[in-house]
């Protein structure tokens, strides 16, 4: 029996429904052929009406999904290449998208509205496109890596190809981690202090790693350098074919849909803290150190990433296969709509404060208050 066979004999029952998130990178087809028949420059705007009305309301209607592959099904499960077939393909429809929309910016009579909401729907192509990234850069495969890069590319955001893997997962859920929200910091406050921060990191993780090897840091052997150079010589062609005018759109659609990785990083870990042993040393990261939810619609458009505790236990384990762990804090609604909670700070205070208050059992001093 294949592989394959072992994991549909264990039923896993969101197999097919996987295939659900590359809806996400055609939004900019379907905002482009829904605005052309019916006249509404509403349209243009579909990709962030997807992801901050649509999946929240089908989070809503459907559920969660607390269930688990067994151990038994899990080999097989990972070794199951359909499932990154799934991942793979979202990079040339992305890529498509991205060119797609950048053309129709600087071609179409698009009014000021209508411009901004294209440009709103790229970014969030290319910022749930980061997830992607995040998927394949965790794996041993050096194509898997080298595709990590490529999908950072349109959001010129290749230094969390580093910062992620080596920074982000070693220092999770502690002062000294730029990804990591404080107890009473605004996502407002959040995002210039993790985007320079996550900078500075990536840059200083790279140059050690470089220099150790006996290489300069800036070098072609840089996994920043090279990341970056994606980005410029993409931005860079499609300057020369659509002229100057493209510049602005891809800037703003890249910081959009970066902004887009940094609220949900904003989410995962907000308030929790890995606490010290005698030794000083910080204790291992645990499933209380990860806030997760099981909403179904949110899961299949992000590969299972609100499953973050068990992604933190085990980096390298493949979407499909990631469990959800009882103990592990919970979200009261799915990360699509947590993103829009994040936006609105005194909201967001109210929902979730208590929520850390209650996980240290009123103990505010072992929360993260930086």
């Amino acid at each position: 029996m294949t592989e394959a066979a072992v994991v549909v004999r264990w039923g896993d029952g969101k197999r097919y429904f996987w295939l659900l998130g590359l809806i996400v990178p055609i939004l900019p087809f379907g905002a482009w052929h829904a605005a052309q028949a019916t006249g509404w420059g509403l349209f243009w705007w579909l990709g962030p009406l997807w992801v901050y009305l649509v999946i929240p309301v089908l989070d809503f209607l459907i559920g969660d999904d607390p269930t688990n592959p067994p151990d038994t099904a899990v080999a097989a499960l990972e070794g199951d290449r359909y499932y990154r077939a799934i991942v793979f393909a979202y990079l040339p429809v992305q890529y498509a998208s991205t060119l797609f929309g950048a053309w129709l910016a600087v071609t179409q009579p698009l009014s000021w509205w209508e411009w901004l909401g294209l440009m709103f729907t790229v970014g969030i192509v290319n910022g749930i496109g980061i997830n992607t990234a995040h998927e394949l850069g965790h794996k041993r495969e050096s194509v898997e890596r080298w595709l990590a890069k490529i999908a950072l590319a349109p959001v010129a955001y290749g230094h969390f190809y580093v910062e992620h893997n080596r920074g982000h997962h070693v220092r999770v859920a502690t002062p000294e981690d730029p990804a990591s929200a404080r107890l009473g910091e605004s996502f407002w406050a959040f995002l210039p202090r993790t985007m320079i921060g996550s900078l500075r990191s990536a840059w200083e993780l790279e140059r050690r790693r470089l220099e150790r090897e006996g290489r300069a840091a800036v070098s072609l052997h840089s996994d920043i350098l090279q990341a970056w150079g994606m980005s410029a010589l993409m931005f860079a062609a499609l300057v020369l074919w659509l002229g100057w005018s493209v510049l602005p759109f891809l800037l703003l659609q890249a910081f959009y849909g970066a902004s887009l990785l940094e609220v949900v990083n904003y989410i995962e870990h907000y308030g929790l803290r890995r606490q010290k042993d005698a030794s000083g040393r910080y204790e291992r990261c645990t499933p209380a150190h990860s806030w997760n939810s099981n909403h179904i619609m949110t899961n299949l458009f992000l590969f299972h990433l609100q499953r973050h505790s068990d992604h933190h236990a085990n980096p390298m384990r493949r979407y499909q296969a990631l469990r959800h762990f009882g103990e592990s804090p919970q979200l009261p609604v799915g990360y699509a709509g947590m993103v829009l909670l994040a936006y609105l700070t005194p909201l967001w205070f109210r929902v979730m404060d208590p929520k850390v208050a209650a996980h240290y059992g009123g103990e505010l001093s072992l929360a993260n208050t930086g």
